[in-house]
Order: C-alpha cells, then structure tokens, then sequence
C-alpha cells in the first residue's frame, strides 16, 4: 500500500477472533441473522462504500469468502471486490459465485431477492437488475499490470493526437484504468493472512485505503467481520495529513 494508507494491525484487545472450526452463523437462526446485520449496519457510524477482500493465504475457501460477501451485502456495502494474489478466485469465478448464490439463500432466506448481486466480471453480467451491491473479481493482472495497459493506452492515445502529454492527470488515468471501471476506490481492505502486504491489490487505487488486517479468512465468524467494521468505522482518517 501507498506510505499515506493505514495499516491497522489487530491491536490488543481490538478484536476477538474465534478458533479455527467455529462456525460461520451467527447463533439464533437466519430469521435472527438477518435482522442483526441490518441493525448492524444501521448502526456503524460510518460504512464503507467499496470494501475490499484480499486474501494473502495460500488455500483460499470459497465457501468462507461467500460468507463475507453476503454479509457485505446484508449490512450494504454497495461494492465489494475480490482479491487472491494467486488469482485462484478469478480463475474459477463461477464456484465462487454458485458458493454466493448458495449462501444468499441460506443467510438471507425469503429476503434474498432484495439482496441480489451484480456479479460485475462475469460473462452474463446484466443478468442481474436492480442490484443492491456489485462484485468484483480480482487478480494481479488487474494491478501494476492494468496500470501498465493504462500507460499505454494513453501513450497511444498522444501518438495519434487525440492527447498530449499535458491532459495526464489523476482522473484521466482513473479512467483509463479498466478493472475497476465505475468503481470507487476502495474505503476499506480486510487482509487475511500473514504476510504484512496487499500483494498487488490495486496500487494506485488505495492511496487513502483504510487496510485492516485479520489472522485468517478460514472459518471467519460474523463477529470477527462486524468488529472490523466496527474498529473502522471508529477510526479517525487523516487523509494523509
């Protein structure tokens, strides 16, 4: 990450992490489940408009990254992009939205229609109207190397004289960039895993991230997904001053 994002290591006492093999759900029922991440959200003084998953662990669960995606979307987060440095998510991006799909139904129930998801890279994108929140699927070709496209692109651009070298600036580079095209850079990235690094997670895009980090995505609980949030929400950003 740029030297002006945040780095929040898990302080003392911040966060309460279950052990490995606790469930996911939160006890109760779904019916119970559904009603507390609604609350939740309404609660948090803040909420990040585009979350960011990024996952620096070698074996990613699709069933554990299903589970923080709709409870991004239960509590409305509007974007969420997907992250694995490995890139074994965009690989095989239809498991990982059939594990999706799979959950809404069973953590949002008869409510799941009014949490519907666009899944933004896929191939039958417009599938899916009147989305309430919008999923990326990212790997590190959609990094420094979408920068590099970018450059060329423009270069380009300047070589046939539709620029010159003078119309560079932050928000034509912005839209040049293609992976994250209609979406705004990112309030929030959960990083799972311990290697102290976003691994390529959309350099230029995190400049004024607020990066967490958790010990792990497997067997996450609700309660370790809302602390962070929660841990976000009360932090003060400097926007680098």
């Amino acid at each position: 990450a740029a030297a002006s994002c945040a780095l929040l290591a898990p302080a003392a006492g911040a966060f309460v992490f279950r052990k490995a093999g606790a469930g996911r759900r939160r006890p109760g029922g779904a019916a119970q489940g559904r009603q507390r991440w609604r609350s939740d959200g309404r609660a948090l003084q803040k909420l990040p408009v585009h979350m960011g998953l990024v996952v620096t662990e070698e074996e990613p669960s699709y069933a554990d990254m299903a589970s923080l995606v709709v409870w991004c979307m239960a509590v409305g987060i509007s974007y969420i992009s997907v992250y694995d440095h490995n890139g074994i998510f965009k690989r095989n991006n239809s498991r990982l939205m059939d594990e999706i799909l799979k959950q809404q139904q069973e953590l949002l129930g008869l409510d799941c229609s009014k949490y519907m998801v666009k899944f933004a890279n896929q191939d039958k994108a417009d599938q899916v109207l009147n989305c309430q929140s919008t999923l990326k699927v990212l790997s590190p070709e959609d990094g420094k190397a979408d920068i590099v496209k970018a450059a060329q692109n423009f270069c380009q651009l300047v070589a046939q004289q539709q620029r010159t070298y003078t119309d560079l600036d932050v928000n034509v580079l912005d839209n040049l960039l293609s992976s994250t095209n209609g979406f705004p850079d990112p309030d929030l990235v959960l990083k799972f895993g311990p290697v102290d690094s976003t691994l390529g997670f959309l350099p230029w895009h995190i400049r004024l991230t607020e990066i967490i980090s958790l010990p792990s995505h497997l067997n996450i609980s609700y309660e370790d997904f809302f602390s962070a949030l929660h841990h976000y929400a009360a932090c003060e950003q400097r926007w680098g001053k």
